[in-house]
């Protein structure tokens, strides 16, 4: 027996199916993931007939509780830290303009048909006849061994029956990657892509930024965003993206393709960090280079100000995509200050700009730093060397000013409660200026971060707004 269906559910699944006269088999990912030597804790099992049915009869013999989702003809129980999901063969067909599809009932080679790639549609029986039984019809076993995403159909019904298969034959072909074993797309289906991409109209947002955290959380995302971009569906979903792709050259000088940058501060930073909000800010940090974008004749091209038109682009990006407003703030943080520190590394760091850069960033300090050194990726090895080297100046200083001023998170030892009440004054405009002069004489180092030096100047700089002592 495979040591992959050596668990007590399959055994007892054998059980149910050989007394039951029902037919039974472990299907999708599970198998997928076995064979290819990959953890996998998620089980579907398809049985010829009510899956309900028969997720009730396995619940009641193993004591286990079964929740149902009649609406979609499904059970789910736990068994063995497994989490197991029932459901019946069916068979499918599609209307044009949705991607919920008719059911109904079917054989396992209905089933198998309706699945979305070959490598998914793999099964094992747990029939008592022929436990362990690999049943392939569309040779997803082979397409394995060679790193194959392939439709068990013709790709333009299978895409175009529910759209959202692009997007997953994109993430699987990231997710299934490997150093040894690269994933393919293979051409048809990517030609197939390019002529259904605006079937992706008839997808619900939710569904599209689900797969996009996806292909986010993978080890190499660049790459799902190179197929996106190859099959058509990236410029339907972020065209930001898309307008950063290509060189341009004038008098025989040419700027960086900003797409393949991206992409490669992208994947700097997943080498680092698992946290989903700060790839978005890799993925987004340059979006504003495509309206910024000139051409001097002195300097060559540049693209001044990117930071600050690319961070007003990140509230429409998330909300058009209905992501988290709280992660959206972040990543509008990330793409405002991702420049501060590496302009620090180029130029001599003083106090007073560590202080800044703190001030601004606040408890995000450590996730900007880890985007700012995912961004140097030039290719000349001493310009890399020396920014790196300044680069860990900045580091030393931020910890540095942070353990003697308390920067971060900082609060004005002024408020302007103390203003009215010191200056006998109501609510006005001269409050708020007095505390900003305050405040930046913190920031430039000219009084400490303490109450005592801050009063202090308050009252000096005072009389300059009209502002005097009861």
């Amino acid at each position: 027996m495979p040591q992959y269906l050596d668990k007590p559910v399959f055994r007892l699944v054998s059980d149910l199916s050989g007394e039951l006269g029902v037919r039974a088999f472990v299907i999708g990912g599970y198998v997928r993931d076995c064979l290819l030597g990959r953890p996998s804790s998620d089980i579907d099992i398809v049985v010829e007939g009510s899956g309900i049915d028969f997720a009730a009869a396995v619940g009641e013999r193993s004591g286990r509780k079964v929740s149902y989702f009649r609406n979609f003809g499904t059970a789910m129980l736990r068994f063995g830290g497994d989490e197991i999901e029932f459901v019946g063969a069916r068979k499918e067909s599609y209307r044009r303009e949705s991607r919920k599809p008719i059911v109904e009932n079917g054989t396992l080679e209905d089933d198998q048909k309706r699945r979305d790639f070959t490598i998914n549609a793999l099964a094992l029986s747990l029939c008592k006849e022929d436990f362990g039984r690999l049943v392939d019809p569309f040779g997803g076993v082979r397409d394995l061994a060679a790193g194959l995403i392939r439709t068990p159909l013709d790709p333009d019904t299978t895409y175009s029956d529910d759209p959202l298969r692009m997007l997953r034959a994109v993430r699987f072909a990231a997710k299934l990657s490997t150093p040894e074993l690269t994933f393919r797309i293979v051409p048809e289906s990517m030609e197939s892509m390019r002529r259904m991409s605006e079937r992706l109209s008839i997808l619900s947002v939710e569904r599209i930024c689900e797969e996009l955290n996806k292909m986010l959380a993978t080890p190499r995302p660049s790459m799902a965003f190179r197929l996106m971009e190859e099959g058509g569906l990236l410029e339907r979903i972020l065209p930001e993206l898309t307008a950063l792709k290509g060189v341009e050259t004038v008098e025989g000088r040419g700027h960086k393709d900003n797409f393949a940058h991206t992409l490669a501060v992208l994947d700097n930073v997943a080498g680092v960090s698992d946290s989903i909000p700060l790839r978005w800010a890799a993925l987004l940090h340059d979006i504003g280079k495509a309206a910024c974008k000139r051409y001097d004749p002195v300097l060559g091209w540049t693209f001044h100000g990117h930071d600050v038109i690319g961070s007003k682009m990140v509230p429409p990006i998330f909300n058009r995509l209905k992501l988290p407003i709280e992660e959206m703030k972040f990543v509008r943080k990330m793409v405002w200050l991702h420049m501060r520190p590496i302009a620090l590394a180029s130029d001599e760091v003083t106090d007073s700009a560590v202080r800044r850069l703190l001030f601004d960033a606040g408890d995000d300090i450590d996730s900007l730093m880890t985007l700012c050194n995912a961004d140097i990726t030039s290719k000349n090895p001493a310009k890399v060397a020396r920014i790196r080297s300044n680069f860990e100046l900045v580091k030393q200083k931020l910890v540095a000013v942070e353990e003697k001023d308390r920067i971060r998170n900082f609060k004005n030892p002024i408020t302007g409660e103390y203003v009215m009440a010191v200056y006998g004054i109501p609510p006005c405009d001269k409050i708020g200026k007095l505390k900003e002069v305050v405040k930046e004489a913190i920031l430039e180092g000219l009084i400490g971060n303490n109450f005592e030096e801050a009063d202090a100047y308050m009252r000096q700089r005072a009389p300059e707004f009209g502002l005097y002592e009861k």
